[in-house]
């Protein structure tokens, strides 16, 4: 059976990354709609100045949606912070968790946000009763991205193909929130996304590196992958002592 093309999906592709070579390289590929990233990716790429690599970023990406996050855990120190980001530019969506490290909900500072206009990333969903909170939270014209960590679900062995279904139902009454499949494990996961529904799925720059390989000839891929282990096998110089054979 041959994949159905990326192109022809619903589900909106979105590289989830902090290289700004690797992003400025993606936002001229049709098939990536927008952009995440967070202090964990950040930190890793080497960046020092977060307002910094933001700003030059925006300066240059400018037609996508692009997701920064919040790095406070005092909820008062999160809502100055969010709302400064927000401020960088007419395409930013400000992620917040939706609770700090303590467990307390951020729903109250969701709605004040949303209520002001700001479009939110709202990210760490990993149950129905917190995609609740956060769609009672939200304001009906407001945009949103409502982001389920489906691949951390799918760690815990569960499928959350199912919760987001559920979880794209339980978003019907906001028409600008969109719901985002999150902690993308494999390209399969794409299709995943689209059978539940979801409306956008964040992939890593690594796997994005892989699209060219949907709908690959598995035969072919087949031999491709024993002429790589032929050639491992040869580079390595390894050998066998195999005894003469006696003659009979």
């Amino acid at each position: 059976m041959v994949a159905v093309s990326v192109s022809d999906l619903r589900v909106q592709i979105y590289a989830d990354g902090a290289d700004i070579k690797q992003i400025l390289s993606l936002a001229s590929n049709p098939l990536i709609k927008g952009f995440t990233t967070n202090p964990s990716l950040m930190r890793k790429a080497g960046i020092t100045d977060y307002e910094a690599f933001a700003r030059d970023l925006l300066a240059q990406v400018q037609t996508h949606p692009i997701s920064f996050e919040v790095f406070a855990d005092d909820l008062v120190e999160m809502e100055d912070q969010a709302r400064q980001i927000a401020s960088w530019g007419k395409n930013v969506y400000v992620k917040i968790p939706v609770t700090n490290t303590k467990a307390v909900s951020t729903q109250g500072l969701i709605a004040r946000l949303s209520n002001d206009g700001i479009a939110l990333n709202v990210t760490a969903i990993l149950t129905l009763e917190q995609v609740q909170q956060v769609a009672e939270a939200l304001a009906v014209n407001t945009p949103a991205v409502v982001s389920v960590f489906a691949g951390r679900i799918a760690d815990t062995g569960v499928d959350p193909i199912p919760m987001m279904i559920q979880s794209k139902h339980l978003l019907q009454n906001k028409p600008k929130a969109e719901l985002l499949w999150a902690s993308t494990r494999e390209l399969l996961n794409i299709y995943h996304a689209e059978q539940a529904q979801s409306d956008i799925i964040t992939v890593p720059h690594d796997l994005l590196k892989k699209l060219d390989q949907i709908g690959k000839n598995l035969e072919n891929y087949s031999l491709e992958t024993v002429q790589m282990f032929c050639r491992d096998a040869t580079a390595s110089g390894y050998t066998i002592a195999v005894p003469e054979k006696t003659a009979v």
